[in-house]
């Protein structure tokens, strides 16, 4: 699908119902919700995609801001005719879906937002310096080191690149370059809190039970400055679609169905 000048790959959606875009993270592609699909498909259309500059999407001139890739999902959600959706965002996808409810409500009918990394809502001094540190191991053309060090130190936890399933490990590190380009984006991390808290919506902030302390921090801090609750996903860590589909798809199919309170008790 060409949008925004660029080509993005889009998996056309599998199953019958409401739609649900899932948005991913750094790092990763399309392929990292291989399992959440087939467990969402019996409920909903499921569609997923390549990010721009992530696998087998075009990159585009210069390093794309967060807002460009709000841009890019909008004209997905738009160019597929049937908004507006469910999102369902992990990790930095997860900030994309929240900045693009808060900006173009019109386009989203819930979200569901995995461990966003919005660090200028709770900050978090010794991440932030590890992003940097990553970045410019990267940048240096360590790529394999970089990209251990950034799973293992950041969000996986000692061991953890090793448990990442091989092929995406490959995609990781062909795809580390966008992890750079955060250096060029001043807002990457920020959020129009007042945009999102008016979003007429349910929107719920997930954490996972054994995610880094950190990631639960800022969770909690983005849940609580929208005013909108956070649910803890049991046995979980920062990508549940992997360890735990089949639970973090019932959270998903119960926020849907039942929606959420628009603000928090």
């Amino acid at each position: 699908m060409r949008v925004n000048g660029v080509a993005l790959h889009v998996e056309p959606p599998t199953g019958d119902g409401e739609l649900v875009v899932l948005v991913h993270g750094g790092w990763v592609d399309h392929t990292t919700w291989a399992a959440l699909v087939p467990a969402l498909a019996g409920s909903f259309a499921v569609v997923t995609y390549d990010r721009r500059g992530h696998s087998r999407s075009e990159r585009g001139p210069g390093p794309p801001p967060r807002r460009q890739d709000e841009d890019d999902l909008a004209a997905i959600v738009e160019a597929l005719g049937r908004g507006p959706v469910h999102l369902v965002g992990s990790s930095y996808g997860a900030a994309i879906c929240l900045g693009l409810a808060g900006r173009r409500p019109d386009l989203v009918r819930s979200v569901v937002a995995h461990e966003p990394p919005l660090l200028s809502l709770s900050r978090e001094p010794e991440i932030e310096v590890l992003f940097r540190e990553v970045q410019d191991q990267l940048a240096a053309g360590d790529i394999e080191g970089g990209t251990r060090r950034f799973f293992e130190d950041v969000v996986l936890g000692p061991g953890g690149w090793e448990l990442v399933p091989e092929p995406l490990r490959r995609a990781a590190m062909a795809n580390a370059e966008t992890f750079i380009d955060l250096r060029d984006d001043p807002d990457w991390a920020a959020l129009d809190v007042g945009a999102v808290a008016r979003f007429p919506g349910p929107i719920v902030v997930t954490r996972g039970e054994v995610s880094p302390a950190w990631l639960r921090r800022v969770a909690l801090a983005v849940a609580e400055r929208i005013g909108r609750p956070s649910r803890v996903i049991a046995g979980a860590g920062h990508s549940p679609h992997l360890t735990v589909p089949a639970t973090f798809a019932a959270a998903i199919e119960e926020s849907i169905r039942r929606g959420a309170p628009a603000r928090a008790a």
